[in-house]
């Protein structure tokens, strides 16, 4: 990833998650992968997928908390109210995350009792052109 991305991703998830607290910032050990911070708080991990000839970058951020809480954890990490988690037909291990009624990803379970999940968001190349 160069800077150009970083910046660019960086912009994409400040207007994603609705916070311009959002930090991307280079790993030192891989170029090809990033850390992703809420203020000094790293948060997630980003990492470059270039197989079938296109370019994305694959968003992962593990959440410490049982479904019940999902929405509230992640309206307080965020600060906004516009987070919501939205059920996925005939998925019992995951939920969908919008940002009103724009998709951001999914949530799946990291074990059976759910008591901590993951978000994956697929970024597309296309989808940081803009920013």
């Amino acid at each position: 990833m160069d800077k150009i991305e970083l910046r660019k991703l960086q912009a994409f998830l400040r207007h994603s998650f609705g916070n311009e607290e959002i930090r991307v910032t280079l790993d030192p050990k891989n170029t090809e992968a990033a850390a992703v911070h809420l203020g000094e708080r790293k948060i997630a991990e980003l990492s470059v997928d270039d197989e079938d000839g296109d370019r994305s970058f694959a968003f992962a951020m593990k959440i410490p908390v049982g479904r019940e809480t999902l929405q509230e954890y992640l309206r307080r990490l965020f600060e906004t109210e516009t987070l919501k988690i939205v059920s996925r037909m005939r998925k019992a291990d995951s939920v969908e995350l919008n940002n009103g009624d724009d998709f951001l990803g999914i949530i799946s379970a990291d074990d059976p009792k759910g008591n901590s999940f993951t978000l994956q968001m697929a970024i597309l190349d296309f989808d940081i052109e803009d920013y």
